[in-house]
């Protein structure tokens, strides 16, 4: 699963990296966890390429209580394309979601130790995640849910599931509203190249919502 992640970094590195003219206001964080209004792009027919901001924790549209958005912040990427919850948004509306890293929980000895992945260089990972639109009583809300897939060799020491990571030549073709072939689409959910990833211990402080700052993300 993916239950943390971190984006820091100035808004000109996004747009050049997201092929984005404008990206909302937001504030670093170094702890977001879900139920967090988070930064994602997305591309829509008729207006292009654009970020916004979405709640991290995918409602399904024909869902009665929006408390299920706690259960839905991942989206298992080998059953996405079948399952109820899922299965509308991966075909119709998929996103990236930039994040300068992102953690995982290590168990030692019975004890959970975070870790913090970030990608080798500048770049930031766009994280593959499915949107959803659900008209509540006070007015519609937008929603996310990141998708996981089996790790790769990096992460396989860390923990048993990874986030997809879209590469960055594949940003177009995962973006594109018009591609709803299921079958192609999983063509998506793969791990991303370990070598083009790092990874350290950080402070337990992490595993704390509450806890913000740079700190968190120091190696130990």
């Amino acid at each position: 699963m993916c239950g943390r992640y971190a984006l820091h970094t100035h808004p000109d590195v996004i747009k050049l990296q997201f092929g984005l003219s404008l990206v909302p206001e937001f504030k670093p964080n170094y702890n977001i966890a879900p139920n967090s209004d988070v930064l994602i792009v997305r591309e829509d027919k008729d207006r292009g390429r654009s970020a916004v901001l979405y709640r991290w924790g995918l409602i399904p549209g024909w869902a009665k209580d929006p408390a299920i958005g706690n259960k839905l912040a991942n989206a298992r990427g080998e059953t996405a394309a079948e399952k109820p919850s899922f299965r509308n948004a991966f075909r119709r509306s998929r996103c990236l979601v930039p994040a300068s890293g992102f953690y995982e929980w290590k168990t030692v000895a019975g004890k959970k130790q975070p870790h913090y992945i970030h990608p080798m260089g500048d770049e930031l990972f766009g994280l593959a995640g499915i949107t959803e639109l659900w008209n509540g009583p006070e007015g519609p809300l937008r929603t996310v849910s990141l998708i996981t897939t089996e790790p790769n060799e990096l992460m396989r020491e860390i923990h048993d599931r990874m986030p997809v990571i879209v590469p960055r030549e594949d940003y177009a073709a995962w973006l594109d509203p018009r591609n709803q072939d299921a079958a192609k689409l999983k063509g998506f959910i793969r791990p991303y190249p370990a070598e083009r990833m790092a990874t350290y211990p950080v402070s337990k402080a992490v595993s704390n919502a509450r806890n913000e700052g740079a700190e968190l993300i120091r190696p130990l």
